[in-house]
């Protein structure tokens, strides 16, 4: 069965086929719902290979499941049910995401000896491309490329697992308090208290103006041309090049590196120590994550050979400039963003 004959009037014949042991009818019914519920579970984890993990336990869960399946609620609520226990059953194990700037305060010149901080659950990108189509429904506060922006995920992150769940599915996914209740095993009032809690500690760690207002704001030239000036002062090692796309009060962290740098002055002492001088020769490829612009670095160690995979860096921007650099060093990442292995 495919996809295309999963309509409204075999919906039900589908459902019952698949109760019955149909691989073939559930996966027709699931597939629609695929890419929401993995957005969902890499919010709830901060960490796209976590979310395929989860959302690969989820459907194994639902599909176990199924034969038991009343449908008292729709099988899109049954499935958010699933994946957001199997989310928190995750996040207890494994603990929260990190970015650098949780770790400690910010360093004043480059450390050209910082060592990865393995012990630390980095928090990852999430390629544009995954998500799913179409525009939040008018009950929710955040649009769908609002809720995978960086600053919003790293805030998630503060939260305990009930106040993460409470607040995505009801500011992001629009379900009501009753049915988050039914779903979470709890009380309206219960799911009411965790989502105040959530709102606050979410207020206070992102910014008033979303990514998406300030980019639209931009228009996609203007954006184009921010990511292509870093990308290339970055190749031809051109610090005045970089330095004239920041804002004085730029930001760069690299994890799973645990130092940071924070200020023009500080960013560009990094860079002319590292980046631009003393790593080798890079090439790159305009990408998007997190709803924010981005750009897949690739590095040549040596004169020859092959330009690797090194990191994907996704671009903050405030005022027409760079306010924000954050480059996941993780080749493991390009293979996510549909990269290819050399450049």
């Amino acid at each position: 069965m495919i996809l295309a004959e999963i309509t409204a009037d075999d919906h039900e014949a589908a459902l019952t086929r698949a109760r019955g042991g149909d691989d073939a009818a559930f996966t027709a019914l699931v597939a629609p719902l695929r890419p929401e519920l993995h957005a969902h579970c890499y919010r709830m984890l901060g960490s796209p290979h976590d979310a395929d993990d989860a959302l690969q336990e989820a459907l194994l869960r639902a599909w176990r499941a199924l034969p038991r399946f009343e449908g008292r609620s729709s099988l899109r609520t049954w499935l958010y049910t699933v994946a957001t226990r199997t989310c928190l059953d995750l996040a207890t194990g494994r603990g929260r995401r990190a970015l650098p700037v949780d770790l400690g305060p910010a360093s004043e010149h480059a450390v050209p000896g910082s060592v990865a901080a393995e012990h630390v659950r980095w928090l990852g990108p999430y390629p544009d491309a995954a998500l799913a189509a179409g525009p939040a429904t008018p009950d929710t506060r955040y649009e769908q490329r609002e809720a995978v922006e960086l600053a919003f995920v790293a805030a998630l992150q503060h939260l305990p697992g009930n106040q993460r769940a409470a607040l995505l599915l009801f500011d992001v996914l629009g379900f009501t308090a009753a049915e988050i209740a039914a779903m979470m095993g709890t009380t309206t009032g219960s799911v009411n208290s965790a989502l105040a809690r959530a709102r606050r500690v979410v207020a206070e760690r992102v910014p008033a103006r979303s990514q998406q207002r300030t980019l639209r704001a931009l228009g996609d030239a203007r954006l184009r041309e921010i990511a292509a000036g870093y990308a290339t002062a970055l190749e031809n090692g051109d610090a005045d090049a970089l330095v004239a796309l920041l804002t004085e009060d730029v930001t760069w962290s690299m994890p799973p590196l645990p130092h940071w740098y924070a200020g023009r002055d500080a960013v560009l002492d990094f860079a002319r120590t590292m980046p631009l001088t003393s790593c080798g020769s890079w090439r790159h490829a305009t990408v998007a994550a997190n709803g924010q612009p981005a750009v897949a670095n690739y590095l040549r160690a040596g004169d020859t050979g092959p330009y690797l995979p090194w990191s994907i860096t996704v671009l903050t921007v405030r005022d027409g400039r760079i306010a924000q650099l954050t480059s996941f060093l993780d080749s493991t990442l390009f293979p996510v963003f549909g990269l290819p292995a050399t450049r």
